[in-house]
């Protein structure tokens, strides 16, 4: 009944209006602007007599007669933009001006405010205030949520999504014989003070920070960024809050008596590309790798597109040029070079550098997993002391062409950058970021939380919270979120346990074609998602499940089985990573975190299942569906290894074949097989066993995967059996999908 300029208009003036009215002033037609209502009310420079838009009266405003022509060259949009509104948007539009044209400062720019819980009918199914808001979502559209997931369905999402690992069948079976009302927040408190949870959250802030160990470009030399991972895994394990976490990385070398941990923090700003290729212009490189920073900055920790406005004013949001630059002069006061000599005389890491010494690491950096007594370079931030390098606007983003010069501050539309308040560096930049009134921070990292937990954000761009973002599906309980998590001390465990401890969290996954037909995206959360787990978490399943796994923490990256020549085929043929050298022992069996990441040839195992390549700033990765995976789950050599291991050990213990199967399923499925399963699963077995037992020359070829010793059953045809039925198990689709 009532029309909202920001959910309902604006978004159709910003797809097929803002292009040439919007906030880039180069772009403008006819001096018409129509994200701002002073210019949208304000007569029309071609025709002073007309007005965009005149308050309660669409006949007389021009906007109206402009999209309801028949006559192309006045209409609008014009049919060479290959734009056009639908009959129902246009009189969507009408309405609008008709109820008064009431413009509304954009959502994500008003700072959050924590709304009373709404009314719902089914109070008994809330467990914590955000089923209010959900609840309500649901009853206004007719709509119930699902019941409670069953306890092996819940253990097994709960375990994947704190820790990235399936349950131990100790657990099962403690969270199965724990019938007090309390037993699922005792394994949610389990889960999260396990050293996994670091590892598992480290996974999502390796994307954002870019990390990588190598340099990118042509070379594509060795670096040694990895104590920052460290970091990152300790500073989650540790609960540090959010506003230290970010502070930290952003300017810890600028607290007052930094210590070495804070300033390995920093070490987030230096994870972009370098290039040792002789021949570049430094300053260009210099210039793009102060971009970078400030792209990672914006999208990552405010949600917005800033990058957009390095050439040019924003075309939809409110974001200049200006805005741009100033914001990158933030970044600029660095002795970082653009090149500092090509692979032939490379190092590590790049000025400025920390030297991570064997005494720091029975102090203050005690949490390095560092085993030998060489010490460690690390690029991390740092400002000049005595000078401030100058930043200019570039006329279109190019290195080489300074125009005006500026000084540091943030676009006004978000939130003044007050010089009274805030240092005018990197320092200040963190504390205008965590500033009460700043709308957009803790909104962005609630609903990166909120998108790793149900596979989408409520507001589902969530790099984008600007105009052309997806408005939130929940904003009051965006907001209520946003605030609580300020008020918890930016506690970030506090949120994590606050969300799945919810009843909409525990949902069962299962969906009926009512609810299909009426939110087949699940927009409105009536069931749990049911979403493939990340490329990581697969690895680690297939690990941890077999046995495999070496649960060490930390350390320098491994170098796991990859088909061979990959690395050849995209190499100069220079540096210390021309070849791919394949690790041995322990190193191979590592969680998926500590798989070495080359850019210029990223592991293919990951980005089969859409896995970041690490190039840039990532928050949110796609999730596909493709033969390779299959064949990925069907070929690989760890998952033929660890069926191979799993069945030696079941084998060698001396279990019946159905009680080895049985142990099986519940290792990789997280629950005890149906009898139908359970009844497919044997028959496949004697089938297998029959075809061994008659041709044993085939058992030593058939188990002879990966590098790990053959057990002293592996020459068995009962091990081979059964080998085969777990690599059946892990190809269910079950296996790799949280439900």
């Amino acid at each position: 009944d009532q029309i909202s300029y920001n959910f309902h208009v604006r978004p159709l003036l910003s797809d097929n209006c803002y292009a040439c009215h919007g906030p880039d002033e180069n772009k403008r037609e006819a001096g018409l602007r129509l994200d701002l209502a002073e210019s949208a009310y304000a007569a029309l420079k071609e025709n002073p007599e007309a007005h965009a838009i005149v308050p309660g009266k669409p006949n007389a405003s021009e906007v109206i007669k402009r999209l309801e022509t028949s006559d192309e060259s006045e209409m609008m949009p014009p049919p060479e933009s290959n734009l056009k509104l639908t009959e129902e948007e246009k009189g969507i539009i009408r309405k609008w001006i008709r109820q008064g044209a009431a413009y509304e400062p954009h959502w994500a720019f008003v700072p959050p405010v924590k709304a009373a819980l709404p009314e719902v009918s089914n109070t008994a199914w809330a467990a914590n205030q955000i089923d209010h808001f959900v609840l309500n979502r649901l009853e206004q559209r007719g709509l119930q949520p699902n019941e409670k997931a069953d306890k092996m369905h819940l253990l097994k999402r709960l375990s994947i999504d704190l820790t990235g690992l399936p349950p131990s069948l100790e657990l099962m079976q403690a969270y199965r014989d724990d019938e007090s009302p309390e037993a699922t927040d005792k394994i949610i408190d389990r889960l999260m003070e396990s050293p996994a949870f670091g590892e598992r959250m480290a996974v999502l802030w390796m994307d954002i920070s870019r990390y990588s160990d190598s340099y990118g470009y042509q070379d594509d030399n060795i670096r040694t960024q990895w104590p920052y991972r460290d970091w990152v895994i300790h500073a989650f394990n540790n609960n540090l809050p959010y506003d230290q976490f970010i502070t930290w990385q952003l300017a810890g070398d600028l607290l007052p008596n930094a210590s070495k941990e804070q300033i390995l923090a920093t070490a987030f700003n230096r994870n972009h590309k370098y290039t040792e290729e002789g021949g570049v212009i430094p300053e260009e490189y210099r210039v793009e790798y102060n971009v970078d920073k400030t792209n990672t900055f914006s999208k990552a920790i405010l949600g917005m597109t800033v990058e957009c406005a390095q050439c040019h004013d924003h075309k939809y949001d409110p974001i200049s040029q200006e805005n741009y630059f100033q914001m990158y002069a933030f970044f600029n006061n660095t002795p970082e070079k653009g090149y500092e000599g090509d692979v032939s005389i490379s190092k590590p890491a790049k000025n400025p550098i920390m030297w991570i010494e064997h005494e720091d690491l029975e102090g203050v950096l005690d949490f390095v997993n560092h085993k030998d007594t060489s010490n460690i370079m690390v690029s991390v931030m740092a400002d000049f002391k005595d000078s401030l390098r100058n930043t200019y606007v570039l006329d279109r983003g190019v290195y080489d062409q300074p125009t005006t010069e500026v000084s540091v501050s943030t676009p006004e539309a978000i939130l003044p950058f007050d010089e009274n308040k805030y240092e005018t560096n990197r320092l200040g930049l963190a504390k205008w970021t965590f500033a009460e009134e700043n709308p957009l921070t803790a909104r962005v990292f609630v609903n990166l939380i909120w998108q790793e937990l149900f596979g989408a954000g409520i507001v589902r761009t969530a790099g984008d919270f600007g105009m052309q973002g997806d408005l939130p599906t929940h904003p009051q309980l965006l907001d209520w979120l946003a605030v609580d998590f300020r008020e918890s001390g930016w506690d970030i465990k506090h949120l994590i346990k606050t969300i799945v401890s919810s009843a909409t969290y525990q949902q069962s996954a299962k969906v009926d074609d009512r609810k299909m037909e009426k939110d087949p995206g699940n927009f409105y959360l009536a069931r749990a998602p049911r979403i493939r787990m990340n490329a990581e978490h697969i690895r680690d399943m297939v690990l941890f499940s077999s046995g495999l796994m070496v649960q060490e923490l930390g350390g320098p990256s491994v170098k796991p089985y990859q088909p061979e020549g990959l690395w050849e085929a995209s190499t100069s043929g220079r540096g210390e990573l021309a070849e791919y050298r394949q690790d041995e022992g322990n190193s191979l069996y590592r969680r998926g975190l500590y798989t070495f990441i080359k850019l210029t040839s990223p592991p293919p195992k990951p980005i089969i299942f859409d896995g970041s390549n690490r190039d840039v700033c990532e928050v949110t990765r796609n999730r596909t569906n493709t033969p390779l995976q299959a064949l990925a789950m069907l070929n690989d050599p760890l998952v033929l290894e660890a069926s191979r291991v799993m069945a030696g050990e079941l084998v060698g213990a001396g279990k019946s074949a159905a009680a080895a199967i049985e142990e099986a399923f519940a290792r990789i499925l997280c629950r005890p097989p149906g009898e139908e399963e359970l009844r497919l699963l044997t028959e496949y077995y004697q089938e297998e066993l029959k075809r061994f037992q008659k041709r044993p020359e085939k058992i030593l070829h058939a188990v002879r995967a990966g590098d790990s010793p053959l057990g002293p059953n592996a020459d068995k045809p009962e091990t081979a059996a059964l080998m085969q039925v777990v690599v059946a198990i892990y190809n269910v689709e079950e296996a790799i999908t949280k439900t």
